[in-house]
């Protein structure tokens, strides 16, 4: 056996042991005796890695949203034993892509360099001439193939739903390149993936599978002489996440309408389940299967709108007038106010030696809680907020979940921000003022809110005080439908309002929404109370100050099925306000999810009128 054919049939270090040991072992067999059989130190079995199909990842309903298919290429078979001089080589492989040309669509082509480095180093793996070719392809070639073409099958990752929870699904990537270097034993025969975001890289391990083992025999001469599957590769786990597909594509939908950036995230009240997390603008995870190409990567990253950032839960925003909501929780809850409580709403308040604004340049008088939270009035909160103070308003916050992760199982979600006194002073070497309070009344200052734990906070007040953990995962099972795993509603606090708090709160968001002096008439629908708050608040340096415009609340509002937020990041200049720009996106949702609710009770009273008819008729 040459020395090339062991360089390029691998197998270095599989050869039976030599014989250089035995010198070291007395001999008691007379010299005149033959071996009866030669032994073969050069025959080899060998062992390659096949790549377990991944796990399906689908929503609460078993639609697919991401999945594999199979993708052939066309191949070289090199001959056994490994002899071919490098011209030969090329030779070889032209001869071949001559054979097939005119049976692709995808013409046939190879690099002179790439051949002679493939043969010398993997010579066993067939050789790729043409690239995940199509059905019309595959079907042209079948049976047509000569002896040294074949069509070799990979499994390819397929987001068949495309763009739609694209950020939260994530993609794969191989997890290495396709390697050139001399074939080692239980490598792949392809280059595994691995998730690189969202769901996809959270889940990798249980998506993943196990490995199946090919065995290659040869005997001394270099030539095959066997190939079999010794052992099939195991899918890994399918992924059963809390998404609604149909709420996700019609909030992907709102946003590509009505936001250039922004975030819509819609959660069950009832146990912190996520049916949509939606951002704007999005990716389509099949642009980077198997890789991303050069030219869409370089288009993805200088897209200033920042496709790649998932704003639902990776972006942190002032709250605004959203944070007033929240306000009533900590200011009943302490019973700091009372539901009777009136303060002046003027067109502006002095606090200490600052001049606060109302929004509204004229005096409205008189108003309780429930009558400022319609009109949004800030000057009513500056004073609320001083009554409360600080300690509970934080105390409250924080207990709603915000300005800290809520944990969901996807990387990179943003903190958030609810500033405290420890804050302040590490900030600003200061307590909070009497002015600090007063902007963090009206969800401003150093206040960041993600769209998720906006989203979660209203879940909660909507509910009645039950805390949920915000879930993204539903269940882990088996390509049987064996559970492997299920995440079942967890409590992470029950804050318990009194009956004040929730009536009060709950009326006032309620006249956000249907009544005049509110700020979200865009959201109000027929035959459903819907309970929102608007909000609008700037942040960044003068010359470039942006706004985010918030619309977040509950419905239906006396038995709440939804929880949202909905997230308007407006460019430098474009001054948005929650009531014209976040709330018409709610508003353009709740109509739809609630006029499919109702034909299906149209259409499950009909059943029942149905049945009715059919017993009356019996008897």
């Amino acid at each position: 056996m040459s020395c090339r054919l062991i360089n390029v049939s691998w197998l270095a270090g599989l050869f039976l042991a030599t014989s250089a040991h035995s010198q070291n072992i007395p001999s008691a067999t007379p010299s005149n005796v033959a071996p009866s059989w030669e032994t073969q130190r050069q025959a080899a079995t060998y062992s390659l890695a096949i790549p377990a199909p991944r796990g399906q990842i689908t929503d609460r309903n078993g639609v697919p949203l991401a999945q594999n298919r199979v993708s052939y290429n066309l191949s070289v078979v090199f001959p056994t034993p490994f002899e071919f001089t490098d011209r030969q080589v090329v030779d070889f492989v032209n001869r071949q892509v001559a054979s097939a040309r005119g049976l692709t669509a995808k013409p046939p082509s190879f690099s002179e360099e790439a051949a002679i480095q493939h043969y010398r180093n993997r010579g066993v793996i067939p050789f790729d001439i043409a690239n995940d070719l199509s059905p019309d392809d595959i079907q042209k070639l079948q049976g047509k193939l000569p002896p040294a073409l074949t069509l070799r099958a990979t499994y390819v990752r397929l987001y068949p739903q495309g763009q739609v929870a694209g950020q939260v699904i994530g993609y794969t990537g191989r997890k290495s390149r396709e390697s050139t270097r001399v074939l080692q034993n239980n490598e792949s025969l392809w280059p595994d993936s691995e998730g690189r975001e969202g769901l996809e890289q959270t889940f990798d391990d249980q998506l993943r599978g196990k490995p199946g083992q090919l065995t290659l025999t040869f005997d001394k001469d270099g030539n095959k002489t066997g190939e079999r599957i010794s052992t099939q590769p195991e899918p890994g786990y399918n992924l059963v996440t809390t998404i609604d597909v149909e709420i996700q594509k019609l909030a992907e939908k709102i946003l590509q309408k009505r936001a250039k950036k922004g975030a819509i995230v819609v959660i069950d009240p009832n146990n912190g389940e996520v049916l949509a997390l939606a951002s704007w603008p999005t990716i389509n995870p099949n642009d980077f299967v198997p890789t991303i190409s050069t030219d869409k990567f370089q288009k993805i990253e200088s897209d200033p709108n920042i496709p790649m950032l998932p704003r639902a839960y990776r972006s942190a925003y002032p709250a605004g007038s959203t944070f007033k909501v929240f306000v009533g929780v900590a200011g009943f809850e302490s019973q700091k106010i009372a539901a009777d409580d009136e303060f002046d709403c003027s067109a502006t308040l002095q606090v200490g030696n600052l001049v606060f604004r109302n929004w509204k340049k004229s005096d409205a008088g008189d108003l309780n809680y429930r009558q400022a939270l319609t009109q949004s009035c800030n000057t009513w909160f500056y004073q609320a907020g001083q009554k409360i103070g600080s300690l509970e308003l934080v105390n409250w916050a924080q207990r709603l979940g915000l300005g800290k992760k809520t944990g969901i199982l996807l990387n990179g979600e943003a903190d958030g921000r609810i500033p405290t006194e420890e804050y302040m002073k590490a900030t600003y070497h200061r307590r909070f003022l009497p002015g600090d309070v007063a902007n963090f009344s009206i969800g401003q200052g150093d206040i960041l809110i993600s769209p998720l734990q906006m989203a979660q906070a209203m879940a909660t007040v909507g509910n009645g005080g039950t805390l949920y953990q915000t879930q993204i995962a539903r269940q882990v099972q088996t390509l049987n439908n064996e559970i492997v795993y299920t995440y079942n509603p967890r409590v992470k606090d029950l804050l318990k309002l009194s009956t004040v708090t929730k009536e009060e709160i709950k009326q006032g968001m309620i006249g956000v929404v249907s009544s005049a002096n509110g700020t979200a008439g865009s959201a109000d629908i027929r035959g459903v109370k819907v309970a929102g708050k608007t909000g609008t608040a700037q942040w960044g340096p003068k010359n470039k100050e942006r706004t985010a415009a918030w619309f977040a609340g509950f419905a239906p509002a006396d038995n709440p099925k939804y929880a949202f937020a909905a997230l308007y990041e407006a460019a430098p200049g474009d001054h948005a306000h929650g009531g014209t720009a976040a709330a018409p996106m709610i508003g353009d949702m709740l109509k739809e999810l609630f006029k499919s609710d109702s034909a299906g009770k149209k259409s499950d009273q009909q059943d029942d009128d149905e049945d009715s008819s059919g017993m009356d008729q019996s008897n």
